[in-house]
């Protein structure tokens, strides 16, 4: 995947397949560390031991339409060209966590992409798992949380392309204004 904010996508929603209620999201940049982290949390089934020591493989999925994995293994691929880290830990029952640190002046270090239009499909998601998503650089810090968006639209749609619009356009200025790097 070239871009951060698929890799990000998949895994949020292998979170929402494993009926999280919650997933969150958070991106921090440190330039001046070398470091751009994202981690991305949910509360669902998690795996078990045996499963999460395959889950890096890319020829292991636990799902039933196809027989390769390759969101995970590819991440982690990724974060570690850059010369950075890759850590997931889960427990059955409780939920996963998985952190991809990447060098922030790599050059392989890909890029973050349209992060907007990936919490636009994840806020669309059938569970109503509630979706939190933070982004701190030095200008600042983003949060969106799906939950509060969802108040405020009572039981008008989220695909309501006017709506769709308009929670793009916050989303980027949102995020314009903290000055993310690409």
């Amino acid at each position: 995947m070239i871009e951060l904010s698929l890799h990000i996508l998949d895994i949020a929603q292998n979170s929402i397949r494993a009926k999280a209620s919650i997933v969150e999201i958070s991106v921090n940049e440190n330039p001046d560390a070398n470091k751009y982290e994202i981690s991305i949390s949910d509360d669902g089934q998690g795996m078990d031991e045996k499963i999460l020591k395959q889950v890096e493989n890319p020829f292991f999925t636990s799902r039933k339409t196809r027989k390769v994995g390759l969101g995970i293994p590819l991440f982690k691929q990724n974060a570690e060209q850059s010369g950075g880290s890759f850590n997931i830990t889960s427990n059955k029952g409780k939920g996963t966590k998985i952190q991809a640190i990447f060098g922030y002046s790599h050059v392989d270090r890909p890029i973050l992409g349209d992060i907007a239009g990936t919490l636009l499909i994840l806020l669309s998601n059938e569970n109503k798992t509630e979706i939190i998503y933070k982004h701190q650089t030095a200008e600042g810090e983003y949060i969106f949380n799906s939950k509060e968006v969802k108040e405020i639209l009572g039981d008008t749609p989220v695909s309501t392309p006017e709506i769709r619009t308009y929670l793009l356009e916050m989303i980027r200025e949102n995020l314009e204004q903290i000055k993310i790097s690409e």
